[in-house]
């Protein structure tokens, strides 16, 4: 008779990382763990200190470790990540969604211990981080983000205080913020409230006759209201003024940054003599000539793209691509390719993965921009609209940018629009071969027109 009793058999994977480490990170302590036989105490616990932080990099060389896995969690991995390389340990940054825990051992020290053990059986990948310039130039480029969200909030509370006093200017004009906007505003917060010489202050390249003008600024002229509004106009003039802060120190780190090709290369036509007059949230400088310095070719001559678009981008991914396999991981880690899950050979899903990666979001924003393009992604986009709707269309269309980006990048070559007219003369096959199929099986028969 054969027993019923089930055997249980341990099983372990093959130690690859004898010399790792696992921390988690919290905002006031961190929990660190060594293998069991390299230390009396292999947990430890130690405060977010400099000095605590120096201490426990300190113990983690005496017990002979050379590379240490944590998660990415907020900003508080930033300065135990710095304090560890600059230490000479290899710190492995991984993806939070990648480690999950085991459900119902959930705590500081079986996280680390967790972290640890994947390690060392090699089960961790680490995940994409630029160089400290780049790091440098991303950290600015959000903090710009920031300072433009908000400005727009402080233009909201200038459209509510102006609405409350049932003055409707904010409606006439197109851009409250604009020449005529401003001038406006200041003329009523110092106490004009005489509507047609107010409306006399307003250009005359503006849409909106001087009338319709002076009717929108009658109102109520409450002091609580202007009150808000001189604030408001303040606090907006204060963040252009650190705009204009940020941008000159965006433009000195883009200054520090290597250049690529030769530097007698004058830059391309589309960069002499300028963009023209500066529009609004644009940079206080030719952030565009600085861009195919450090890059070696022109990102803004791809549809779609922007000299602030091309900024994110270098911003967080470099202007070095070679660390991914090819443009089909590049594409990947920006979450613009399908994630298929299967199961008995069905596919249970097939949507992309969920991320908040500002490189992918800025390309997602670019292909919206291709509904009236006139380029071969423009049509690439609509006919991708046409077939799989909205959403689907911006992913796609993200995904084929973020491949001429890849290439462009890698290769250092120009745009060349003229490499798409093959796949357009394609697809014009194939509907052509598609008409007349469809005519055929209706009994028709298509007739090219003579020239």
């Amino acid at each position: 008779m054969r027993s019923s009793k089930k055997q249980v058999r341990s099983l372990s994977l093959e130690c690859i990382e004898p010399n790792a480490a696992g921390i988690d990170v919290g905002a006031t302590e961190i929990y660190v763990c060594v293998a069991a036989e390299r230390d009396a105490k292999p947990v430890r616990c130690y405060a977010t200190f400099t000095h605590d932080l120096e201490a426990m990099a300190a113990w983690l060389q005496r017990c002979g470790i050379v590379t240490v896995a944590m998660e990415s969690t907020g900003v508080y991995w930033i300065p135990v990540y710095e304090v560890l390389q600059a230490a000479g340990l290899r710190v492995c940054l991984v993806n939070s969604r990648h480690v999950k825990h085991v459900p119902g051992r959930k705590s500081d020290v079986s996280d680390c211990q967790w972290l640890q053990y994947l390690h060392s059986v090699g089960l961790l990948q680490a995940s994409f981080h630029p160089d400290s310039a780049i790091r440098a130039l991303r950290a600015l480029n959000r903090h710009r983000a920031s300072l433009v969200e908000v400005a727009s909030v402080h233009v909201q509370h200038m459209q509510k205080a102006l609405t409350q006093m049932n003055l409707q200017i904010h409606h006439v004009l197109s851009d409250l913020t604009g020449k005529s906007g401003l001038a406006i505003l200041d003329a009523i917060v110092t106490g004009q409230r005489d509507a047609e010489q107010l409306a006399e202050l307003a250009d005359g390249r503006i849409q909106a006759d001087k009338e319709t003008v002076a009717k929108s600024l009658v109102g109520h002229y409450r002091s609580e209201h202007l009150f808000t509004l001189r604030q408001s106009l303040e606090a907006y003039r204060h963040y252009q003024q650190m705009l204009a802060d940020c941008d000159r120190e965006i433009e000195q780190h883009l200054v520090q940054l290597p250049g690529h090709g030769d530097g007698g290369e004058p830059p391309p036509p589309s960069y002499k003599g300028g963009r023209g007059k500066r529009r609004k949230n644009q940079f206080h400088f030719d952030m565009g000539k600085e861009l195919y310095r450090v890059l070696g070719t022109d990102l803004t001559a791809v549809p779609g793209l922007n000299a602030l678009t091309v900024h994110t981008l270098v911003s967080e991914i470099g202007t070095d691509v070679s660390r991914f396999a090819n443009a089909g991981a590049f594409a990947s880690w920006l979450t613009l390719c399908p994630s298929n899950k299967k199961s008995g050979g069905k596919v249970l899903s097939s949507g992309t993965r969920k991320s908040k990666s500002r490189a992918g979001k800025a390309l997602r924003l670019a292909a919206r921009t291709l509904h009236k393009s006139q380029s071969f992604l423009g049509s690439y986009y609509r006919r991708m609209r046409a077939r799989l709707g909205g959403p689907q269309a911006i992913t796609a269309a993200a995904h084929k940018l973020a491949r001429i980006v890849y290439h462009l990048i890698s290769t250092r070559t120009a745009y060349d629009e003229s490499i798409f007219a093959k796949e357009e003369q394609k697809y014009n096959l194939r509907h052509q071969h598609r008409l007349h199929k469809q005519a055929s099986a209706l009994g028709f028969q298509l007739v090219p027109l003579s020239n």
